[in-house]
């Protein structure tokens, strides 16, 4: 598989630390302490994930090399829709006019993404596709209770866009070398430690700690698997993108690793925990630094719970 062309759309408004001092009683050091995070983005009331979604192909079309009528999948990827029925991939598709697509929506917690590109690997086996679009954006501000102390300060919004083929189509296509996802619902706390709930109190995360420990064990894992199946080893990795969930989880994937602080790309310290959309995000806003040959790895961790990693190269 190749990824054709990257987009994104990040919502202007950023909500510092200090607002929440009045909000939950907790300073601005302390989040930062414990998070990384100094600001979130912050959608405005009239933006969600189906409008996040448009802005993110929008950015993205430039760099396609084919007409997007040409795609015949599109998958949302999100565990914040604004609509389940009429999904971000239907309205995406409505928007451009892509008529010859299937489109639906899939949620894995933090792991949708890459749920994603794999089920989009299977329709390219079957022959039921060529070309899919994956629309990764997550509105947590719309589900968000900010007076919770435990995670209402973690969240932002954000949307990414990929156009993904089955045959390279250009020569600055990068290829994905290799993609593996884990549901892990039978391990720990997973199906209380991270909760969306829109009538029982939005997004929880009563079991923080629970979470740590086990992101902290499965994303070094998951990378580490792919590495040594394709025949790379960690010396080979040019740069590593985790889940942006929190910084202290990232530093500590990065040293079980030995990866060096200039090989980690991040944005949690502006944008905040932007959900399942925060991997792909940073991708695709690193994605004309990438220089040819370099090998990217990716490496998330979701509620439910759920993993995965992916290398590109």
């Amino acid at each position: 598989m190749f990824i054709n062309a990257t987009g994104f759309y990040v919502p202007e408004t950023r909500i510092h630390n200090d607002y929440f001092l009045q909000i939950n009683g907790l300073t601005s050091e302390w989040i930062e302490q414990r998070t990384g995070i100094k600001t979130r983005s912050k959608a405005l009331p009239e933006e969600n994930v189906n409008t996040m979604s448009i802005n993110a192909v929008r950015h993205a079309i430039d760099g396609l090399s084919y007409d997007i009528n040409n795609v015949d999948l599109i998958i949302s990827a999100t565990y914040s829709p604004f609509d389940t029925v009429a999904t971000a991939a239907h309205e995406v598709q409505r928007e451009f006019g892509i008529e010859n697509a299937k489109a639906f929506m899939i949620s894995s917690a933090c792991s949708s993404f890459l749920n994603a590109i794999e089920i989009a690997e299977g329709y390219f086996s079957l022959g039921k596709a060529s070309r899919s679009l994956i629309l990764s954006a997550d509105n947590n501000s719309l589900y968000q209770n900010e007076s919770d102390p435990q995670c209402g300060h973690l969240w932002g919004d954000a949307a990414a866009a990929f156009f993904i083929s089955k045959e390279r189509e250009n020569d600055s296509d990068k290829e994905i070398i290799d993609i593996y996802t884990e549901g892990l619902g039978h391990i720990g706390k997973s199906i209380e430690a991270v909760k969306l709930r829109p009538a029982g109190g939005g997004i929880m995360m009563p079991e923080g700690r629970d979470v740590f420990t086990h992101a902290c064990t499965y994303m070094p894992k998951n990378v580490i698997y792919l590495l040594e199946k394709n025949g790379y080893s960690l010396d080979e990795l040019s740069w590593f993108i985790g889940h942006q969930a929190n910084m202290r989880i990232l530093t500590n994937v990065a040293r079980q690793l030995k990866l060096p602080e200039e090989h980690i790309l991040n944005n949690i310290e502006t944008l905040g925990n932007t959900g399942s959309v925060s991997a792909p995000l940073v991708y695709a806003q690193n994605a004309k630094n990438f220089l040819p040959d370099d090998l990217v790895a990716i490496t998330v961790f979701g509620g439910g719970y759920s993993s995965g990693a992916c290398l590109i190269k």
